[in-house]
């Protein structure tokens, strides 16, 4: 588990101990990374069950302005501190403590460039939580903002939003990354 490019380029990341997170494979992060490009830089980033911390240190290194890193585990939290100290990324980033849905339901002042949502797998915390943002979409997002959900492709399920639709999904073996847009987004593209 490395920073792939960027200006960490090449810093392995230390993984929280024991099993409680799943971190995204060295190939998904690229495959993520290569889909946004350049778009990437310059954009806020909140990563909600953030585990290593590896998605929003990934943005930082390629030139995002600042990323919020949140996960209700000690554990988690220790290692972001550490793996963003280890990247000389810190300056870039906030760590919160916290439960993601404490966040959502009240903890959110500045909208965003980039929510992604890698929660634990199969208990439907995707859902829950997307369907939250879906509901609170013009206070966490920026007008061409976007979410994007990790998840093992069983899990997916076609979700009736409100305001964000599916724009695009991909499969990575037993990962898959769905990128939901803003309505106002796909209405002015179409």
């Amino acid at each position: 588990m490395r920073v792939i490019s960027g200006k960490a380029k090449g810093h392995k990341l230390r993984r929280v101990p024991g099993d409680s997170t799943r971190p995204v494979t060295d190939r998904v992060k690229e495959n993520l990374f290569n889909i946004l490009g350049d778009w990437v830089i310059g954009t806020s980033w909140l990563d909600l069950f953030a585990g290593t911390g590896q998605v929003g240190i990934e943005a930082l290194s390629r030139g995002a302005e600042h990323a919020v890193f949140v996960d209700s585990s000690r554990a988690a939290i220790r290692t972001i501190k550490t793996n963003l100290e280890h990247t000389q990324l810190s300056p870039n980033a906030s760590v919160l403590h916290r439960n993601a849905f404490t966040i959502l339901n009240g903890g959110i002042s500045t909208p965003f460039d980039v929510v992604y949502v890698a929660p634990p797998q199969y208990k439907g915390i995707w859902i829950e939580t997307l369907n939250i943002i879906d509901g609170i979409q013009q206070t966490i997002l920026e007008s061409e903002g976007l979410v994007i959900v990790q998840i093992d492709p069983a899990e997916y399920v076609d979700l009736e939003l409100q305001n964000l639709w599916l724009g695009d999904r991909r499969k990575y073996g037993k990962t898959l990354l769905c990128f939901y847009e803003t309505i106002e987004d796909y209405s002015t593209s179409s």
